[in-house]
């Protein structure tokens, strides 16, 4: 068995539905005035899966874009972590079926229910298998969210989206690439602030049940911004102490993209220029866990990482759990 010194994003990718919707038509299902969900989240549109998508096949077609990049054989993934809080059922796993639709067939495959936090938690563990096994893991975050939902709740409904995004992370003899630094936090007190209340053991399906029951709510979305920014802050201290990296040397500043509020918030508390932060909440609003990759992918895409470059990743969401994590380029 070879051992890696560290890993590499050896490929990006990412999918969006085809249904893209604009604030317009949510803003007048619930009386808003034009341009309230802009001000307040910095979304502008949206997309959202029609009838016939489903969680693996949007995942799918992310994993074979982010594939495809690291041009990388298939029979090299020795592991498949799939990020979701919205998998095709609750049994069995997606990430077993996303693996046989991307033809990796020597790839052992699991679900991580992270929610918003979810990527950070994939790509760290990711990186421990490519350390250890010196084999390359495809890690995608997938969610449609558009289906749980609740059209009544504004401060649900007007935020979140359907999106997959995803890296492949490759072994490499350069200590400077891959995970320079990792932290994770979860704070349990805040474990009710976004639930969907039925579903699990403790609270099975029933027949009759009220829709509310099986669809998304936000308790109380001010505590949800001040504990996000919170913990995202702090999680970014300390990974960028622990890397003995300045804020100033962040290259591209990726947070999960909930709320513009949110991320320009942690970025101005840790002094990293505006400049440096990579935004797509604008035109994908907010796919949870599938943000971060989805926002690697395109600002890849728009602008390709050199090597050298410092990434900062960071992200809070349900749970409350969250994380930060150092990338070398």
């Amino acid at each position: 068995m070879a051992i890696a010194r560290s890993s590499r994003l050896a490929g990006f990718g990412h999918a969006v539905p085809g249904r893209r919707v604009e604030n317009r038509e949510i803003e007048e299902r619930l009386g808003l005035e034009e341009g309230w969900i802009e001000r307040r989240s910095g979304i502008r549109t949206r997309f959202w899966a029609e009838e016939g998508d489903t969680l693996s096949g949007l995942a799918a077609s992310a994993g074979n874009m982010a594939l495809k990049d690291a041009a990388i054989a298939r029979s090299e993934v020795a592991l498949t972590l799939l990020a979701t809080s919205t998998p095709d059922h609750l049994l069995p796993p997606s990430a077993p079926l996303l693996a046989h639709k991307l033809g990796l067939g020597n790839s052992g495959a699991i679900d991580l229910a992270g929610a918003c936090s979810g990527f950070l938690y994939a790509l760290t563990l990711a990186d421990g298998f490519v350390r250890t096994q010196g084999k390359a893991v495809l890690v995608v975050a997938a969610n449609i969210l558009s289906r749980r939902i609740n059209p009544a709740e504004r401060a649900s409904a007007v935020l979140f989206a359907d999106a997959a995004g995803a890296v492949v992370l490759a072994p490499s003899n350069d200590p400077e690439t891959g995970i320079l630094a990792a932290d994770l936090a979860a704070e349990g007190d805040g474990y009710d602030l976004i639930t969907i209340a039925s579903g699990g053991s403790n609270n099975p399906f029933a027949p009759g049940m009220a829709a509310d029951e099986f669809l998304m709510t936000m308790r109380d979305g001010r505590e949800v911004f001040s504990r996000a920014v919170g913990l995202m802050t702090k999680c970014s201290r300390r990974v960028l102490e622990e890397a003995s990296l300045y804020a100033t040397a962040v290259d591209r500043f990726v947070p999960h993209q909930a709320n513009v509020r949110i991320f320009d918030a942690v970025g101005a508390n840790l002094g990293i220029d505006p400049s440096r932060t990579v935004r797509t909440i604008d035109r994908y609003g907010n796919s949870s866990a599938a943000t971060i990759p989805l926002s690697l992918s395109l600002s890849h895409e728009a602008r390709p990482f050199a090597r050298g470059e410092r990434l900062l990743l960071t992200a809070a969401g349900a749970g409350l759990a969250g994380g930060a994590v150092v990338l070398g380029m």
